[in-house]
C-alpha cells in the first residue's frame, strides 16, 4: 500500500472527523485529503514528477501534514528538514538529493535563500515570505492550497521511495535513509498494531515531524483515523498539559529530556492527566529509576519502553506488563520483525553475551541514498540469499528468555584500564540517585588510564556535591567503572530532536581539557 492511502481511506470512513489540530487551525480527514489534493496537482504544473525529491521544511504546523501527503500524492518522494537546519546544512542536502522543489514558511525562507544561491530550478512555495526573501520565482503555498483539484496520474507503487530522511549527522556529513511506501507501511502497521491504536485515539506529538518519531505520530494517526494535536515544543510542559487535558489526548510519545522534565516539577498529583491511555519513548533508553516515578504519576496508564533508529524505524517494544520484571529491557522485536544479537562474525551469541543487534524485517531501509559503502557497512546478507538484514552498530545481550537490553553504540565504548565500560551502564547508576535529573558519560584521553570515565549531570538537589556523587556510584559499580570526575551542568547538549548528545559532551570537555 502506498502511503497516500492511509489519508484515502480515513477522508473516505471519517469525512468530518478532526484529523489535525495545530496551534489554533483544525482540519477535518475531508480537507486534509481536498488540501493534499490541490497541493498535489500544483506540484505536478510546477514540474515535479514521479520519484522526484522534495524537501519539506517547516516545524510542526498544518501545512507540514498537508504537504507530506501533497507530495506523495504527486509520486514524488519527501524529505523533511528539521526547522533548526542552518543553511550550509541545507546546502548540502540540495545538492546531495537535488530536489525539484522546496516547501517551507515564511520564517525560513533567508534560509532556503542562501542554501539555493540563486539556483533557478527548484520550485519554491512557502507562506507569505517579506519582499526580498523569496528565491526568484517562489510560490505562495495559499495559492497551491487552492489551486484547482486534479488527481494526478503518476503511477507510481509501494516499492517507490516514500521518503528520504537525513540523519542527524553526529559523525561526519549526514546520509539520507531510503524508505519505500512498503517500507513506512510496515513499520506504522507493526506499532499501531503493539500500541492497540484505533480512530477514538487523540495523540499528542511536540516532537519534530522532520524527526522519525515525530512523523510517525502522523503517520499512525492518519491511518487508523486518529486526531493528532501538533505543539512546536515542550518548552513549557504546563501548557502542554493543559492542550492534553482540553483536547483528551490519549496517546504521549516522550523522549527521556521531557521524562526528565516532568519528574522535576514537584507540583504534579498522580492522575493529573486521566485521559491518558499510553505513553511511549524511544530516542535513548529511560533509566528505570524514571520508569518508575513516571509509573507512579500516571497510575494505569500503560508505560512502552521501545528502541528504534531511523534506518528501520522501530526495532523492538517492552510490553508493559513486563515493566516490574525487568524495568531495564527494551524488550522484544515488534510484530514482523526478527532482531538478534550477533559477535564479530555474524553468529548469534548466547543469552548473556554482548554483540551487534540486527534487525530483519520489511521495515528496514532501502540504503543510504548515493552512499554504496555505507549502505554496505549496514545492510549485509541476511539468511537467505534474497535478502539483507540491518547491522545496527549498537551493542546488545539478551535474558534467558529472550528479552533484549541496550549496552550501548559500538563508538562509545569507553576502555579504560584495560577494561570496557558501557557509557550507559554508568549512566543508569548516576538516574537512579534521586538528586539527579539528567547525565552523561563519555571517556576522555588520559595519559594513564587510556580513557578517564567523565560524568556530566544537571541536578535536581542543588546541595549534592561531587563527592556524594562518585560515593553513590563506587557502592553500585565495580572501580573501573566509577566515573573520575562530575561536571555540573544547569543543562546538557542536545541534538535537534532533543537527545542528549554524548558527542556534543564529550567535545566540549575536550575543548575545556
Amino acid at each position: 500500500m502506498r502511503i497516500e492511502q492511509f489519508l484515502t481511506d480515513s477522508a473516505a470512513t471519517y469525512a468530518d472527523k478532526t484529523a489535525i489540530v495545530a496551534d489554533g487551525p483544525r482540519l477535518t480527514y475531508a480537507e486534509l485529503d481536498d488540501l493534499s489534493s490541490r497541493l498535489a496537482a500544483s506540484l505536478a504544473r510546477n514540474g515535479v514528477k514521479r520519484n522526484d525529491r522534495v524537501l519539506i521544511f517547516m516545524d510542526n504546523c498544518w501545512e507540514a501534514v498537508v504537504s507530506v501527503f501533497g507530495v506523495l500524492k504527486a509520486g514524488a518522494t519527501f524529505s523533511p528538514i528539521n526547522q533548526s537546519t542552518k543553511a550550509d546544512k541545507l546546502t548540502f542536502i540540495v545538492e546531495d538529493c537535488e530536489p525539484s522543489a522546496i516547501l517551507t514558511q515564511a520564517k525560513l525562507m533567508p534560509v532556503v535563500t542562501a542554501a539555493l544561491d540563486g539556483k533557478a530550478d527548484i520550485f519554491t512555495a512557502s507562506t507569505h515570505a517579506p519582499e526580498g526573501h523569496c528565491p526568484r520565482g517562489a510560490s505562495s503555498l495559499k495559492d497551491c492550497f487552492e489551486s484547482e483539484v486534479r488527481e494526478v496520474e503518476h503511477g507510481g507503487i509501494d516499492m517507490d521511495l516514500a521518503m528520504l530522511i537525513y540523519t542527524s549527522g553526529s559523525t561526519g556529513r549526514p546520509k539520507g535513509v531510503m524508505m519505500t511506501h512498503r517500507n513506512c507501511e510496515a513499520a506504522s502497521g507493526s506499532i499501531t498494531t503493539y500500541l492497540e491504536n484505533t480512530p477514538d485515539d487523540v495523540i499528542l506529538n511536540v516532537l519534530p515531524l522532520a524527526f522519525d518519531y515525530g512523523l510517525y505520530q502522523m503517520l499512525m494517526s492518519v491511518r487508523v483515523g486518529a486526531t493528532l494535536v501538533l505543539e512546536r515544543s515542550f518548552a513549557f510542559p504546563q501548557a502542554i498539559f493543559e492542550v492534553i487535558r482540553a483536547e483528551g489526548v490519549t496517546g504521549l510519545p516522550l523522549v527521556p529530556t521531557m521524562a526528565a522534565m516532568i519528574l522535576q516539577m514537584r507540583d504534579l498529583q498522580p492522575g493529573f492527566l486521566p485521559s491518558l491511555r499510553y505513553v511511549t519513548n524511544t530516542a535513548a533508553a529511560l533509566p528505570a529509576a524514571h520508569i518508575k516515578r513516571l509509573r507512579e504519576l500516571f497510575p494505569g496508564v500503560r508505560l512502552y519502553s521501545m528502541y528504534g533508529l531511523t534506518e528501520c524505524k522501530r526495532c523492538t517494544y517492552l510490553p508493559p506488563e513486563q515493566l516490574d520484571r525487568r524495568p531495564n529491557s527494551v524488550g522484544i522485536a515488534i510484530p514482523n520483525t526478527e532482531a538478534f544479537v550477533v559477535d564479530d562474525s555474524g553468529t548469534p551469541v548466547a543469552a548473556g553475551e554482548i554483540g551487534e543487534l540486527v534487525i530483519r524485517g520489511p521495515h528496514v531501509m532501502q540504503g543510504y541514498w548515493r552512499r554504496k559503502e555505507a549502505t554496505d557497512h549496514a545492510l549485509r546478507p541476511g539468511p537467505n540469499p534474497w535478502e539483507r538484514v540491518l547491522y545496527t552498530g549498537d551493542l546488545f545481550r539478551t535474558d534467558d528468555e529472550g528479552f533484549l537490553y541496550f549496552v550501548g553504540r559500538k563508538d562509545d565504548i569507553i576502555k579504560t584500564r584495560g577494561e570496557k565500560v558501557a557509557p550507559k551502564e554508568v549512566e543508569a547508576v548516576l538516574h537512579a540517585h534521586p538528586g539527579i535529573a539528567e547525565a552523561v558519560v563519555v571517556g576522555l584521553p588520559d595519559p594513564v588510564l587510556g580513557e578517564a570515565i567523565a560524568a556530566f549531570v544537571v541536578l535536581s538537589d542543588p546541595n549534592l556535591s561531587e563527592r556524594e556523587i562518585i560515593r553513590h556510584c563506587s557502592r553500585h559499580l565495580e572501580d573501573f567503572m566509577v566515573p573520575k570526575s562530575i561536571a555540573f551542568r544547569t543543562e546538557l547538549p542536545k541534538t535537534d530532536t532533543g537527545k542528549i548528545s554524548r558527542r556534543l559532551a564529550a567535545e566540549a570537555a575536550r575543548v575545556a581539557q
